[in-house]
């Protein structure tokens, strides 16, 4: 955070703040559902430029003074170059642990897209994998958000 473009415009106060009062930082991740060129439903992922690296959901901080939304919408954009509708909020993950970079807590949308997907800012490459595919590592606790979110369509597809 303290070498953050957004760390460094902050005033003295503020920072002085911060140092006092040590919080998670707040982060965003994004299920983006679509189809691909064969038709195929899935999940977009992106290969991260930056570390920690790995494949990843696409992304990232919350700026201040955005909201959660705000910031999903940015950050799918940045990273996919795709314009997304999101559908609804998934869960919250604040695991201590979950970002080798620092506590974060993050905000875990669902949300739906159409175009194609085209790395940018922080992604080296992007695709759309089914969950069959999706049998590599992946970065942070994403691994377990995906579980979830599977879990979870199975279960809305069956039933309680």
């Amino acid at each position: 955070m303290r070498n953050s473009p957004i760390y460094a415009k902050l005033s003295k106060d503020k920072k002085k703040f911060m140092a006092e009062h040590r919080n998670p930082v707040p982060t965003v991740d994004i299920i983006i559902e679509m189809e691909d060129d064969g038709r195929r439903e899935g999940i977009v992922l992106i290969e991260r430029k930056n570390p920690p690296h790995g494949w990843a959901l696409p992304g990232g901080f919350v700026d201040y003074g955005e909201s959660l939304e705000e910031a999903a919408v940015r950050e799918a954009k940045e990273e996919t170059s795709l314009d997304i509708k999101i559908v609804r909020q998934f869960h919250t993950y604040s695991d201590p642990r979950r970002d080798p970079r620092g506590h974060t807590i993050t905000t875990v949308f669902i949300a739906k897209a159409t175009g194609d997907p085209m790395a940018r800012d922080d992604a080296r490459t992007i695709g759309v994998f089914t969950r069959d595919e999706v049998r590599f590592p992946l970065a942070f606790d994403h691994r377990k958000i995906l579980d979830d979110y599977f879990a979870s369509k199975k279960e809305s597809r069956h039933g309680p």
